[in-house]
This record gives structure tokens, sequence and C-alpha cells, in this order.
């Protein structure tokens, strides 16, 4: 999750919201990516789905299960549904999105067999967001 945190400064450093993933395999990072709507003028340019579409590039394949999602808040129902369809073996999301999370609209948008541990640097992660908020409104 540190690696994440990484890529989630980076965000910020860009103006973009500081939402930062990695994708693991074997003990080895295969992924890291930052959210970067902003700069490539895209909403599915989130963290996770660069995420995604590095690792699979990565692995050469589309289905990413024997992989471990680090991401600094909960993915949203549109990274859920990407998460569903590369069939990723576990994610671990540091904040909680109570507002846009995929928990809030769709609880079961994610593969059955997906393990899912939240509160990863918890604390860190929201920091993280709230102070970029709090600057942004200034």
């Amino acid at each position: 999750m540190n690696e994440a945190l990484k890529q989630a400064k980076q965000a910020w450093e860009e103006g973009e919201i500081p939402v930062g993933a990695v994708i693991v395999s074997k003990n080895r990072i295969i992924a890291k990516a930052y959210n970067q709507t902003e700069k490539l003028n895209d909403v599915t340019a989130h963290a996770e789905m660069l995420a995604i579409t590095s690792a699979a590039n990565y692995m050469g394949a589309k289905y990413l299960n024997d992989c471990r999602l680090y991401v600094t808040l909960e993915p949203c129902v549109m990274c859920g549904g990407a998460l569903f369809w590369s069939q990723i073996g576990e994610i671990h999301y540091g904040a909680s999105d109570p507002k846009r999370g995929y928990l809030q609209s769709n609880p079961g948008i994610l593969h059955p067999k997906t393990k899912v541990f939240s509160g990863s640097l918890a604390r860190e992660c929201e920091q993280l967001l709230l102070e970029f908020f709090k600057k942004l409104r200034k």
C-alpha cells in the first residue's frame, strides 16, 4: 500500500485526485498507476483502470486471478466492473468512499472469487484526500 500511496502523491502533484494503485503478482509489482482523468481528459482514467490495463499487458493475459490490487481509495462501480472482468484475486483498499464507492451502489459487482480487504493505511489515504480537497476549495 505504501507504493500505492506514492502513486497517489504523484497524482496530487499533477493536480489529479490523489488515488494510486499497484498490482502485484508473485510478490512483485507488475503495474503502477494514479488517477489521470484531467491529464488525459478521460473520465475512465482512474488509477485502477490504468493499472488493470498495464498489468494485463505485462501478463499477456486479460485475467488477473493470481494478482493483488492495492489502491488508496475504495473502487467505484466502474472500476469494480473492470475488476470483475479481470477476475482479480484480491483487492486491498485504504480509504472507504461513502459517496461513490462500489459498496454504496453495487456491493455484489466484484467477481465472487475476489477477496477484499479494507482499511490498509486508511488514515494516511484518507488524510491525503482530505488535504487535497481542502486545498482545492481555497
